[in-house]
């Protein structure tokens, strides 16, 4: 499959259809096949690009020799967008892949076009008990014996996409890899790096949230403090996990979709 180089290796990634330029980004331990349920309806009106972060999917599995932290993350697709100069561009985020879409946004206004960002991190503060248990998480002998039960907890499976993405972070989780991976991802949400409610003014772009009530990973609460830091954005919940569109891929299209094709 396609790759472009990056400062944290190989980045590979699907690019499917024609049109506007969209692109997936998905959360910590998946892979761009969590998007599979919405791709096709996706690429009837858009060029969608699906992208494996550093160190997940079919990418580099090393990342370059570099630790795989949100912020670096944020690097990566900054550096992929500017390097190909995509313009005009819609992205949807989850999780930490709405981190880096928001951060993108906020950097480089006058590239993004419309940005959905769901179940996604960097605007919701850091009190002392969401520090404490990133830091917990962040040791990689918690991280491998309790992201198994952590997945499906914040997945809350409901359909067989949902289950099928179960299996596959579930499996990655438990390799020592995985589990270092997943440390060294949760350490890097208490950073200050990983905070971007100071900037939220600068996110200009046409913005659209959307939150599953039942994740366990990124709570409700979180949901309604990023929408309190991006007052002019609109929310939207389902009763879901994390992963919104597999779990409710048709209401998610019927939201999502009107929104990334108006004013075209």
């Amino acid at each position: 499959m396609p790759s472009l180089p990056s400062v944290a290796g190989r980045v590979a990634y699907s690019d499917t259809g024609s049109g506007p330029v969209l692109v997936l980004l998905h959360a910590t331990l998946h892979d761009r096949h969590d998007f599979d349920p919405v791709l096709p309806a996706l690429a009837a009106d858009h060029r969608v690009i699906a992208v494996d972060w550093p160190g997940h999917g079919a990418s580099d599995p090393a990342a370059g020799g570099r630790a795989v932290t949100a912020p670096l993350l944020a690097d990566v697709l900054e550096e992929l967008v500017l390097a190909q100069d995509l313009r005009d561009l819609r992205l949807i985020g989850n999780s930490v892949g709405g981190f880096a879409a928001a951060r993108l946004a906020i950097r480089h206004p006058d590239r993004v076009a419309r940005l959905v960002l769901v179940d996604n991190g960097g605007f919701a503060g850091h009190d002392p008990f969401s520090r404490t248990l990133f830091r917990v998480i962040g040791t990689p002998a918690v991280a491998r014996r309790l992201m198994p039960y952590f997945v499906r907890s914040y997945m809350q499976p409901q359909t067989a996409a949902d289950h099928a993405i179960v299996d596959r972070t579930v499996a990655r989780a438990r390799t020592p890899e995985g589990a270092a991976l997943a440390a060294s991802m949760w350490r890097s949400f208490a950073s200050p790096d990983h905070d971007l409610h100071t900037e939220a003014a600068r996110l200009t772009a046409p913005t659209l949230i959307i939150w599953g009530e039942k994740d366990t990973a990124a709570p409700l609460r979180a949901g309604r403090q990023t929408h309190k830091h991006l007052p002019n954005a609109t929310m939207k919940t389902f009763n879901t996990g994390h992963v919104v569109f597999s779990s409710a891929p048709e209401p998610f299209l019927q939201t999502v979709q009107p929104f990334l094709n108006s004013n075209r």
